[in-house]
């Protein structure tokens, strides 16, 4: 007997400080249904929209079997393709097929791309602080509890290079590139020479500087052994990559921001980046993701799906579920999972010292409670650290 898509429907929810879209894939099948995650925080009712208005009536009556099918169908369905708004709502759908393909099977998603290459999937966690010692003390504290990756940044400051900018320049989060990068250098040498070396230490540039300033970068860092800096530079940049490869040995990471395949096809083929970073939803979900880990196999790039804080606990099972399947994983983000959102998902993945595990049952393993959902609405608050500006008050763009 055919199982097809009887309807989906999205729930928007802001339980831990970010707004999350949360599909559901009901089903013909009395209690069957799957569960994915569209977010895109910024964007999260334009994302519901889509999903709402625009796939739910090209999918209902769907055998909801054919995974690859749909996802080639909601691919081409705009006629023009990729974004980050587009690829969310695909990629939330899905995953909730993949979701429920996994509870037909009575097996969790890992199972169905492989079985585990590993038993849990090493983390990094995050240490940020604008004081030197307050950051060694949190690393100092991660080491503590067995946690051997750790990703130090330094508080972000609105008004660091607004002293400099013109009269009447606008508001935003000002930054000095140059001054930036020679703190962070600081910041390396200043960690590295009070933690040791039994901790790797990375570092994510979030695309602030220009190339010949990134180089410089990845150049005065090596001496402290990252093992990483990430999003030197943003993704039309990408080719500059080659320049920065050929003159220091510090490991790259790059994409967190891609939502094209022409994005990554270069730097995987040529070799120019060492960690894949792509959000798994951003780029439509776990039928391409699974296409990209194996691309990148073949060249020798380990993965680091993208794990940001502003993500459901379904999208962490998601990447875990890859993590624990693929070869070539490399390191996984782990922001945490604050309260109330581990009640509001129930199974969502935790992390026992260094390691992230998932719950092993079938699907992803991850519930949602709408109910509780409903008691935190989203907002469409700014977000002024997005507006970052140079001296001169110019807009930086990522």
């Amino acid at each position: 007997m055919t199982v097809t898509i009887r309807n989906i429907s999205v729930t928007c929810t802001r339980p831990g400080g970010f707004n999350l879209t949360i599909v559901r894939v009901n089903t013909s099948e009395p209690g069957l249904y799957g569960l994915g995650c569209g977010t895109f925080t910024y964007r999260h009712e334009t994302v519901a929209q889509v999903i709402e208005e625009y796939l739910n009536p090209l999918l209902i009556g769907r055998d909801v079997s054919r995974i690859e099918d749909i996802w080639q169908m909601m691919n081409v369905a705009t006629y023009w393709r990729n974004g980050p708004v587009i690829n969310n709502a695909i990629g939330a759908v899905d995953l909730a097929l993949w979701d429920i393909k996994g509870k037909m099977a009575g097996m969790p998603v890992y199972d169905l791309l492989g079985g585990r290459s590993r038993e849990a999937v090493p983390v990094y966690c995050y240490a940020e602080s604008g004081d030197l010692d307050e950051l060694v003390d949190q690393v100092k504290a991660w080491m503590a509890r067995d946690v051997r990756n750790v990703r130090i940044q330094l508080s972000r400051d609105p008004v660091q290079a607004a002293s400099h900018a013109p009269q009447g320049a606008q508001d935003g989060y000002y930054i000095d590139p140059q001054e930036y990068c020679r703190r962070v250098v600081r910041m390396f040498d200043y960690v590295r020479t009070r933690v040791g070396d039994q901790v790797e230490l990375c570092h994510d540039v979030h695309e602030r500087v220009a190339p010949s300033t990134a180089l410089w970068l990845a150049k005065r860092v090596e001496p402290y052994s990252p093992l990483f800096l990430e999003d030197l530079l943003p993704p039309d940049q990408g080719m500059w990559y080659r320049h920065i490869r050929c003159q220091t040995s510090t490991p790259l990471a790059h994409g967190e921001l891609f939502n094209n395949p022409m994005e990554w096809e270069e730097l995987v083929k040529e070799r120019l980046i060492d960690y894949m970073r792509a959000h798994v939803s951003h780029i439509g979900g776990l039928t391409p993701a699974r296409k990209l880990a194996a691309l990148c196999e073949q060249f020798g790039v380990r993965m680091a799906w993208h794990g940001s804080p502003d993500m459901s606990p379904i999208g962490y099972a998601v990447n875990l579920h890859l993590d624990m399947a693929v070869a070539n994983f490399g390191i996984q983000e782990w922001p945490g999972v604050p309260e109330p959102m581990a009640e509001m998902f129930p199974g969502c993945p935790y992390i026992k010292g260094g390691y992230a595990y998932v719950s092993g049952k079938p699907g992803w393993g991850v519930e949602f409670d709408e109910k509780m959902a409903a008691e935190y609405p989203c907002n469409k608050e700014k977000t002024p650290w997005i507006e970052m500006r140079l001296p001169d008050g110019s807009m930086q763009k990522p």
